[in-house]
């Protein structure tokens, strides 16, 4: 085993930290079995149905997409995009078209050739133009500039656009961008998916096991190194992290880590490799917008005022976490705002007190007061991540007589309640696949979105994301995105409560991990991963 000291060093292009190893990598080695836990039950395997990475982390080897973003490069960006069942890509003279010549001789797990027919099998699938239905289907709307997808043979396919879109590249890179094969259901591939990726699915057992093994007839013929990768799904944070602590696993489940784990894991495991950074995941404060009280515009504005930002960044992420809007926050993030521009959007003001006055004044207006509490279920996921954020917003929802009961519940049932907007107040973690404002906006806040759990509707504004993702200008892009975001937050839509950071660690054996910083959902092919043995 090689000996890595756990010195944290930051990378400012990437704004992550990771640890420094002192001899140079060694040449990768085929073979072994990986053990990363799990910390949920996936809802199922399908990554085009769910909006977790508790899917996406387990079932993106499974699958590959036309084209990726490099998984060796912290920051996605249009430069690090490359090809992977598209060999290339052209736009069309008008930038209205793009053609993906396609990778031949590739197969699907189950030996049946991958062709165009596919890729258009696929868009029709998410676009709901096929005769299957995805049961869930959250990024719809973000494929609906795309108006025609045409094959040319086997090996090219071009999709057909309403309008320019400068960010389509970047939703075909996305992790949940993955391609299905024709013969394929929907239901099916929520138990026994079908992939042309590097890992095949070999059992999948709620509460017990995800365990996948190499694709021996990936495209790639060098890859994946692994022969296996087991995932104990272990619910309980704290006995994760002894386990990986006792080398019972050799890499905890991506960005769990916390401050006070990391400081622990130090001390337990000095050779650990440690990496800590943003992941473009926000925390946000929900409310049902037609449950009575909570349809009245002036009871949201006030709870917005109640959130102390700066409390929550303190007490969760020891100060290791950052404040914005919608958008990621510079520098991991592209279009995140500056932060003149934060501090005039409503409750972003850092003098509480005020806030919290006006807050209260508008409560009693409405009937509201010392003697006069309204009580409210705070509903999120039942996991740590959610459960310990929505006990501080129940304590800071109290400053403005809020009395909020802790409604906690688990992975499957959460997403389903949320679809339903089967609730009335919750805490809930926004993760963007992508940094970029096409995928934040149409996906969380428009009107018609599955992921609108507000289900906030501005037609008006809904013309300006058309407007900015035209837009090839970046600085001029970059000043739309923050009036739109500006507006967001001032709407009371979904107020952002901070932008999470997080870290992952791993045995010095295991090499060809890259936690990435400005999406924590593109970087698990773990074709790449290999283990010293």
């Amino acid at each position: 085993m090689r000996f890595l000291h756990c010195l944290l060093l930051a990378v400012t292009t990437a704004g992550i930290a990771t640890t420094a190893a002192t001899a140079a990598e060694p040449a990768p080695r085929p073979g072994g079995t990986m053990r990363i836990y799990q910390r949920d039950n996936p809802a199922s395997a399908s990554v085009l149905e769910e909006a977790t990475y508790s899917t996406n982390i387990p079932f993106m080897s499974v699958y590959n997409n036309l084209i990726r973003y490099r998984q060796d490069a912290p920051q996605n960006s249009d430069a690090t995009l490359e090809p992977e069942l598209a060999t290339s890509w052209a736009w069309g003279p008008d930038r209205k078209s793009i053609t993906f010549k396609l990778r031949e001789g590739v197969s699907w797990h189950d030996g049946k050739p991958f062709t165009a027919r596919d890729v258009k099998c696929t868009w029709d699938l998410i676009q709901d133009k096929a005769t299957e239905k995805l049961r869930k289907n959250p990024r719809k709307l973000l494929w609906s500039n795309v108006q025609e997808i045409s094959l040319n043979g086997d090996n090219e396919v071009t999709f057909r656009l309403a309008r320019p879109q400068p960010s389509l590249l970047a939703l075909f890179a996305s992790g949940y961008s993955a391609v299905y094969p024709c013969q394929a259901t929907p239901a099916q591939q929520r138990t026994k998916p079908i992939g042309t990726g590097p890992f095949m699915l070999a059992e999948f057992k709620q509460n017990e096991m995800i365990r996948l093994v190499k694709n021996p007839h990936y495209w790639r013929k060098d890859r994946p190194y692994l022969d296996t990768i087991e995932m104990p799904i272990m619910t309980s944070r704290a006995t994760a992290m002894l386990a990986f602590q006792a080398h019972k696993l050799d890499m905890t489940f991506p960005l769990e880590v916390t401050q006070p784990i990391l400081r622990d894991i130090q001390k337990a495991v000095p050779t650990a490799v440690c990496a800590w950074g943003p992941q473009n995941v926000n925390e946000n404060l929900i409310v049902n917008r037609d449950k009575p009280p909570f349809d009245n515009a002036d009871l949201r504005k006030a709870m917005a005022l109640a959130i102390d930002r700066k409390a929550f960044v303190d007490i969760l992420f020891e100060g290791k976490a950052d404040i914005g809007g919608a958008l990621l926050p510079a520098p991991a993030g592209v279009w995140g705002m500056p932060d003149d521009m934060k501090k005039t959007m409503l409750g972003y003001d850092p003098d509480m007190t005020k806030n919290r006055q006006q807050a209260q004044a508008i409560m009693k207006k409405l009937g509201y007061g010392p003697d006069n509490h309204l009580k409210v279920k705070v509903s999120t996921r039942n996991i740590a991540a959610y459960r310990d954020p929505a006990v501080i917003l129940i304590d800071h929802l109290k400053e403005i007589w809020i009395d909020g009961e802790l409604d906690p519940m688990d992975t499957p049932l959460w997403f389903a309640k949320l679809a339903r907007k089967d609730y009335a107040v919750g805490l809930n973690l926004t993760g963007n696949a992508l940094d970029d404002p096409d995928q934040a906006f149409y996906e969380n806040f428009a009107c018609k979105s599955e992921r609108n759990y507000s289900e906030y509707c501005n037609p008006d504004l809904e013309k300006e994301f058309d407007a900015q993702s035209q837009e090839t200008d970046v600085e001029k892009r970059k000043k739309m995105v923050w009036t739109i975001d500006q507006q967001l937050q001032n709407d009371v839509a979904r107020p952002i409560i901070l932008h999470m950071q997080g870290g992952t660690c791993w045995w010095p054996e295991v090499h060809g991990f890259t936690q990435m910083v400005n999406s924590s959902y593109n970087g698990y092919r773990f074709e790449d991963l290999w283990i010293e043995h």
